[in-house]
């Protein structure tokens, strides 16, 4: 299991992987103060196949956008260290998501930058449920951030918000689930040649 903690002034976040297979219980190790976030990460986590214990804390301002934010980055550091321990990973997915009349797709690719795309062939309603599709987007994004990955999200269709939510949710998890399948014959081997990157930093007076 890994568990990651993120501290500020303003939140306290704990979040644990465990891998497969997953818990019948699973959904009650999820709770974020905003349900439709927290049933957002249940379809990344069933998608996906693991085990996911999701906490927050925040101070006296409970302010959805920093839950998103800070949430987002702990989420996506948490995934980065469990990929780490992962040798042979391949390191990238893709995958669709569907429900209904939505449709989207999620591409992830671990190789240590941080970016996030999002686009849409359809227009994506303000507010899902009780919280806005644009702190939705804060927490990819977040993601994006904590996992040092590069993100990318087409949505294709949907009329309904919560289904065109559920749909990239659903996208991304399975998009994960590809990612951490192994492959015995790259057991050091990165999503791109570039390799693992390292830094070297010295001081001179």
């Amino acid at each position: 299991m890994i568990n990651v903690k993120r501290k500020s002034t303003e939140s306290e976040i704990l979040v644990s992987i465990a891998p497969p297979p997953i818990a019948d219980n699973y959904r009650e190790k999820i709770n974020t103060p905003i349900p439709f976030l927290s049933h957002m990460i249940e379809q990344l986590v069933y998608r996906w196949g693991i085990n996911a214990t999701v906490s927050v804390k925040l101070d006296k301002f409970n302010l959805n956008h920093v839950i998103c934010e800070d949430l987002g980055q702990a989420f996506g550091k948490a995934v980065l260290e469990y990929l780490k321990r992962q040798p042979g990973a391949l390191s990238f997915g893709d995958s669709f998501g569907i429900i209904d009349e939505a449709k989207a797709q999620a591409l992830v690719s671990f190789e240590d930058r941080s970016n996030f795309f999002f686009s849409s062939k359809v227009e994506i309603p303000h507010f899902a449920e009780t919280m806005l599709s644009e702190d939705l987007k804060v927490f990819l994004d977040g993601f994006a951030q904590g996992a040092r990955s590069t993100l990318q999200i087409e949505v294709f269709s949907g009329e309904n918000s919560h289904h065109i939510w559920e749909a990239v949710f659903r996208a991304l998890g399975r998009a994960l689930k590809n990612a951490f399948v192994t492959d015995p014959q790259r057991p050091d081997l990165t999503a791109g040649v570039a390799g693992k990157i390292t830094y070297e930093v010295t001081e001179e007076v």
